[in-house]
Parts: structure tokens; sequence; C-alpha cells
């Protein structure tokens, strides 16, 4: 059995990255033109640290087993994308529209995925997993197709899929992440 601080430092990790997405979606909606060449490096480094959180995750031993079931997969892919994009940031520029889009969409099909399991084993607020994984699908489909065609159209619809990535996330490790309790010694005076 995993020790519940493996557990624990997959759940903190996962928040922490979730919030580090809601940021960085933030500032990319505000500042699209700023942040398109750095946006590699940035979404490179942060989805090498996705990548190894989520791995992490996958070994841990949570209660339902829910949060963390496809992560191995999708942490290697996450981590290797992120290595990509810092050792190739001018090629990945051109791409990044499309090769994020993908990936959220991979990632919002898994978590709708994971919110039906959740309601099959009761979980209150497996509904709203699910609803923001149609929305974070929704916004990568159309970061995929970029119908506004304009270079600064698509960073905002990358920072904007970056932050319902995040609240996403976040609502995954708040809402179906459960750490057992290690049971205390009883002592007897």
């Amino acid at each position: 059995m995993e020790h519940p601080k493996t557990i624990k430092a997959a759940k903190v990790g996962y928040i922490i990255l979730s919030a580090l997405f809601s940021v960085l979606g933030i500032l990319v909606i505000i500042f699209p033109s700023v942040f398109a060449k750095l946006l590699c490096y940035f979404l490179g480094g942060a989805m090498i640290a996705y990548g190894i959180v989520r791995i992490i995750g996958y070994f841990s031993n949570d209660i339902y087993r829910l949060a963390f079931q496809f992560d191995l997969a999708s942490g290697i892919i996450s981590a290797v994308l992120g290595l990509i994009m810092i050792i190739r940031p001018d090629f990945m520029i051109s791409f990044i529209g499309v090769i994020f889009g993908i990936f959220i969409l991979m990632d919002g099909m898994f978590k709708i995925q994971m919110a039906l399991d959740a309601k099959r084993f009761g979980l209150e607020y497996w509904w709203l997993i699910a609803a923001l994984a149609v929305i974070a699908g929704i916004f990568s489909v159309i970061m995929i197709l970029n119908p506004f065609g304009g270079a600064n159209a698509l960073m905002i619809l990358v920072g904007i899929s970056l932050l319902l990535e995040g609240v996403l996330n976040l609502c995954v490790s708040i809402c179906a992440v459960k750490i057992k309790r290690e049971p205390k010694d009883n002592i007897v005076l």
C-alpha cells in the first residue's frame, strides 16, 4: 500500500500546477503579443512539471483511483511535449494551437470518463468535473480550428484554454482525490 504522503504530494503538485496554468492563462489573455514568444518556454516547463506530477499521481494509491487513472501515458506525453517546446520553440510556436488543443481535448475526454466513474462512486461534484471538461474540450476544438485566423486571437484562445485546464484540474484535485488517513496507534497509559 502506498503511503498517504505520496498521494498528498501528487494532490498538492496538481493544485500548484493548476493554479500556475490558470495564472499563465490569465496573463496570456491580457498580454497575448508579449507571451507569444515566451509561451513555449513557460508552457514547456509547466508541461514537464505537470507530466512529472501526473506520473507520480499514477503510482499513488488514492481511495477512488479516479483522478490519476490515465496519468502514466498522459504524464509521459506531457513531459515529452514540454521538452520539445523548450528545445525547439521556433518550430513549436507555429503549431502551439493545434498541439496544445489536442492535448487539452485528450485530457478533457479522460476527465469526462473520470467524472462518469466518479458518479458511479457517488462523488457529489462529478457533474462539475464533467461540465468543466466539456467546456475545456469545446475551447480546445476552437483553438485547433482557429476560426479567427490571427495570432493574437489564437494566443487569447490558448490563454482561455490554459485557464480552463487549470480550473478543471484544480476541481479534479479537490473533488476526486481522497487520501486515506493513517490509523493512529492506540497508546494505553
